[in-house]
């Protein structure tokens, strides 16, 4: 009884530890990465859609086909389209969702 109860405690530990820290370099599973194609683009770091956190709060309707389609590379999207309010920015916009400016950049755009 006694070792069952010390592998539980360590087995917890040790996939607390795998949770934190093993994918903190990498998007998560289903996250989408949008690949940069404009010349200097290196310069900033590739934004990163948490597509589980959307879908926990919104419905795949929401966004699939009104917004964007279910195929990867259908849509050129660019900072000056979100900017116009479409793609990201129609709900990225301050009211739905947090604005997208300079300030925000990070939020999207991290390593």
């Amino acid at each position: 009884m006694m070792r069952a109860g010390i592998f539980f405690i360590l087995a917890t530990v040790l996939l607390v530890l795998l949770m934190r820290y093993g994918a903190a370099a990498e998007p998560e599973y289903a996250d989408i990465v949008f690949s940069r194609k404009t010349p200097g683009a290196d310069e900033i770091p590739a934004a990163v859609f948490p597509h589980w956190v959307h879908r926990i709060n919104f419905k795949c309707y929401v966004c699939h086909d009104a917004i964007f389609q279910m195929k990867a590379g259908a849509h050129p999207v660019t900072m000056d389209a979100i900017r116009d309010g479409k793609f990201c920015g129609a709900c990225h916009n301050g009211k739905v969702a947090f604005p997208v400016g300079f300030d925000t950049c990070d939020r999207c755009h991290h390593q």
